[in-house]
């Protein structure tokens, strides 16, 4: 699956993808987290290569955060999203 996001195996596949859901419903719908984490350099790489395939735009992902470990950081995309 993550593969599907990347395209070509040549790109850095440092970072990783992480899908969460939220656990309170608004009607029908439920707020979804999508989490990145990885080098700056990896984490920018998927963030643009999601933009370019029309999943989000570059400044709905929240600025870089450290995660503690030594040169990794993780971007946050909270969307809104319809459920059955």
């Amino acid at each position: 699956m993550l593969k599907s996001f990347l395209g070509h195996s040549s790109q850095d596949t440092s970072a990783s993808i992480k899908l969460q859901a939220s656990r309170e419903p608004v009607s029908g719908r439920e707020y979804v987290k999508v989490i990145v984490i990885g080098s700056l350099k990896g984490v920018k790489k998927i963030i643009h290569a999601l933009y370019i395939r029309g999943f989000a735009e570059v400044t709905e992902w929240t600025q870089p955060v450290p995660t503690g470990n030594p040169g990794e950081v993780m971007r946050v995309l909270r969307r809104l999203v319809f459920v059955d």
